[in-house]
């Protein structure tokens, strides 16, 4: 091996690391570790738990190493790694910062003697400072910022591991300074400076790896465990839950409209209907989006190739949804037009749901559609949103819910269309209203910046030709009315 390993790029580390070689990986983690902690703390606000992210980033590359098709994309490929397990420590605590800063006053003195260097480097009371003067910067100025401070204040290295030009850094680094408070900038620099992953931090890393060569360790290694800044029980076990409200809710307005079907052949189809289209959401809908998720970390995608698939991804659901939908609903009212022919159901003497069923049917569909256009406005701090889009579900819900009154069989039918028609349209008008706003405050990025990876036309466009599809399908599956006799 070349004595001057320190030297060599990355592909050639990752050649030698596949074969065993721990200093090769050495230099890997020494060259990678302050952008890989620099990710973990911007993300977390704490130092402990920002090297234990970064630790297991390390121990996981080193497990997947063999799994690397481009060692050229080495980097990319650590940060998605880093930015992978940030966000599924996100999934068990929520999605506010895993590091609330706390008052002086509750700080006690450091409990351990095992501390990790970076603790040792500054007292409780410092860290907390140092995180309530950073967590007021927008991540895209804050990011930059410490980063700057642990690469020795180089801009041309912030600028090569962010991948940006050097003028945006200086331009992300001036206005990060501004942002902070004059009376804290000395010691944030000093701090920052002092809690820089050094030497220790590679011998810990080394540490962790079995004997076994990188290409050969069993993938079901335990790796070190993250888990060191739980907040709270209730935290850690109901937050990840937050995103499913929805589909619960949807589950259950659905099984209401099963239930409350007139007739046992309107029921029998409503039951058919309802395990498709729960299958459908489940695997399309949820597995599938983390199934992608785990294919960017796997092929290190680049972000324009991952949201670019990921627009895609998520028009095919919409498209396919609403095409079922339409031959739904389609089916419902033929279903019901038959029973009032013979005398199963008619219009003035329909079987009524009561007005509990009702709510909960009407309800659990409105909180199904719109909750998680809430959830992502208030995880982005974009409370004025949220509030707005919940204002949006309760007056379009009051509205469908009297709307129905006195409606039964097709009639019935026919209402619930045609405000669910209002439903979805106002769904897309504020995904397109809100969707760089909310993908700049997750990436903790600038517009501009947002629109370089996704131009600003994709959604709008993707909009459209949703809306084109949607109505060739209702054209398509439009009965045709019989010419009748002479």
């Amino acid at each position: 091996m070349n004595p001057n390993i320190a030297a060599n790029s990355d592909a050639q580390l990752v050649e030698w690391s596949l074969t065993g070689d721990r200093s090769a990986f050495a230099t890997i983690v020494k060259r990678y570790q302050s952008l890989v902690c620099s990710i973990t703390y911007n993300a977390t606000g704490s130092l402990s738990l920002s090297e234990d992210l970064a630790q297991e980033t390390f121990f996981a590359a080193w497990k997947r190493l063999a799994e690397l098709r481009e060692p050229e994309r080495l980097r990319a490929w650590l940060c998605g790694i880093t930015r992978f397990l940030v966000g599924k420590e996100f999934r068990r605590q929520g999605r506010e910062p895993l590091h609330a800063a706390e008052s002086l006053d509750a700080i006690q003195e450091p409990a351990s003697l095992a501390a990790s260097p970076s603790m040792l480097a500054v007292s409780r009371e410092e860290e907390a400072i140092l995180w309530r003067a950073l967590e007021r910067i927008p991540d895209a100025y804050r990011e930059p910022l410490i980063l700057f401070y642990r690469e020795e204040k180089s801009v041309e290295r912030v600028a090569a591991e962010l991948e940006l030009s050097e003028d945006a850094v200086r331009q992300r680094l001036s206005r990060g300074r501004k942002l902070l408070h004059d009376e804290v900038v000395a010691f944030v620099e000093g701090t920052l400076s002092r809690t820089a992953p050094g030497q220790s931090f590679s011998v810990a890393v080394l540490a962790m790896l079995p004997s076994a060569s990188a290409a050969t360790v069993g993938a079901g290694m335990a790796g070190k465990s993250a888990a060191a800044a739980k907040s709270s029980f209730l935290a850690a076990w109901l937050a990840p839950l937050a995103p499913f409200v929805g589909i619960f809710a949807g589950i259950l307005s659905h099984w209401q409209a099963v239930r409350s079907a007139p007739t046992v052949r309107e029921r029998r189809f409503q039951r058919i209907c309802f395990l498709a289209v729960w299958t459908f959401v489940l695997a399309w809908g949820v597995a599938g989006q983390y199934a992608m998720r785990a294919m960017r970390f796997h092929y290190a995608w680049s972000d324009q190739s991952f949201y670019a698939l990921m627009t895609g991804y998520w028009w095919l659901y919409f498209a396919a949804f609403e095409t079922y939908a339409v031959l739904i609903f389609r089916r419902a009212i033929d279903l019901h037009r038959q029973s009032e022919k013979e005398g199963g159901i008619s219009e003035a003497k329909g079987a009524p749901q009561s007005t509990g069923s009702s709510v909960v049917m009407i309800g659990g569909m409105y909180v199904a559609c719109f909750s998680a256009l809430i959830y992502i406005a208030w995880q982005t701090h974009d409370r004025v949103w949220a509030g707005v889009i919940a204002g949006i579900m309760v007056v379009l819900g009051a509205w469908h819910f009297l709307g129905l009154r006195g409606k039964t069989g097709s009639a019935e039918v026919r209402a619930s269309i045609a405000r669910m028609a209002v439903l979805w349209g106002m769904m897309l008008l504020i995904m397109n209203l809100r969707w760089d706003a909310w993908l700049a405050a997750i990436r903790g990025a600038g517009l501009a910046e947002v629109h370089s990876i996704l131009p600003v036309w994709v959604i709008p466009l993707a909009t459209l030709t949703l809306l084109i599809w949607t109505g060739i399908v209702i054209a398509l599956t439009r009965p045709r009315r019989s010419t009748p006799r002479m």
